[in-house]
């Protein structure tokens, strides 16, 4: 179908414009990466660039992955709407999150942020991560954490994951507080997330920050509790540093054999999470920090997953019918906790 539109965009539509004056625009969803618009700019170019067509990308929510936003709106702004009054900032947030909330994650990146991305070869499918939702089991918390993977490396985006061990053997997801911002606003986040789950540990990845991770969650900590968000009396979690020595790809497909097993699942929707994992290809220069938060977050709760590695990406299937704690078949051993 793709092609069909390809080839009448050529043979037809280009045909029928006047050598004196004419203008094409294209206005449309973006729901593949190679319909109509994702073609003509893979092939013609942006005008920045030297190329031919002029884009104007309106996400719902703004964000620097897009570039420069039209409308000058800063990382995290929401677009207006008619029936909203421009200034009530809350109101519309609250209006574009719902609709992210309502939708799928595939309708809620095409529809919203303009922003489709192929599925093929990723390293889980969302058919599967649909499955992993809570189905109500009722998994008492015997072990709860948060884990970060802070902004940096060229990418502005702070993985903040919140989730706990089971008494079921699984690990669950149940809070994804990830977005951008700096090393306060990242830290901060983590130590409110700490507090409102009553999280016994904090795991932080150290490859760009070093020390200085550890050193900014203690001093939000500090600050949150001098500021009465959190009580005086209140221990601070355990800080446990990561540093991670593997390619995301060894990282992260012992986690999604996991998910595989049934031995991960999610404890609500999380559009964004589930989107970086059915949408990360192995190739992807990109390092998404919700994937990493994850990442972290299951190798800190349940170490035996990082043990060993896979060396194909998993098959999107159905969980493991036999449940936690099935055989399951590694190759290459990469040492343990993946870390």
């Amino acid at each position: 179908m793709r092609q069909a539109v390809h080839d009448w965009y050529s043979s037809t539509a280009l045909k029928r414009l006047q050598p004196d004056r004419n203008a094409v625009v294209i206005i449309l969803t973006r729901w593949h990466p190679d319909d109509l618009a994702g073609r003509r700019l893979a092939e013609e170019g942006r005008l920045e660039e030297g190329g031919r067509w002029k884009v104007v990308h309106l996400p719902a929510i703004a964000d620097p992955k897009f570039g420069i936003d039209p409308l000058g709106r800063q990382p995290g702004d929401p677009l207006p709407h008619p029936k909203i009054r421009t200034r009530d900032r809350a109101a519309l947030l609250a209006w574009w999150h719902d609709m992210k909330r309502t939708s799928i994650v595939r309708d809620w990146h095409a529809l919203g942020q303009g922003d489709p991305q192929p599925s093929e070869g990723a390293l889980v499918s969302a058919e599967l991560l649909r499955q992993l939702r809570d189905r109500g089991e009722g998994a008492e918390p015997q072990k709860i954490a948060v884990a970060v993977d802070p902004s940096g490396g060229g990418r502005d985006t702070a993985g903040v994951v919140g989730g706990f061990l089971g008494d079921d053997n699984r690990v669950w997801i149940t809070h994804d507080w990830s977005g951008v911002m700096s090393s306060a606003e990242w830290s901060t986040a983590a130590c409110r997330l700490a507090h409102e789950t009553n999280a016994a540990i904090i795991y932080v990845e150290t490859n760009y920050g070093g020390d200085m991770c550890e050193l900014a969650i203690n001093t939000s900590w500090e600050t949150l509790q001098r500021d009465g968000e959190i009580p005086l009396k209140k221990l601070k979690p355990m800080v446990q540093t990561v540093r991670a020595k593997q390619g995301k790809l060894l990282r992260a497909e012992p986690i999604a054999q996991q998910m595989i097993q049934d031995r991960v699942r999610l404890r609500g929707v999380f559009p964004d999470l589930e989107h970086e994992w059915s949408h990360w290809m192995p190739t992807d220069p990109m390092s998404p920090g919700r994937i990493d938060a994850s990442v972290y977050l299951v190798y800190g709760l349940l170490p035996e997953a990082g043990g060993a590695a896979v060396v194909h990406a998993p098959l999107a299937q159905r969980p493991n019918p036999a449940g936690p704690g099935a055989a399951i078949s590694y190759t290459r051993s990469f040492g343990s906790g993946g870390r």
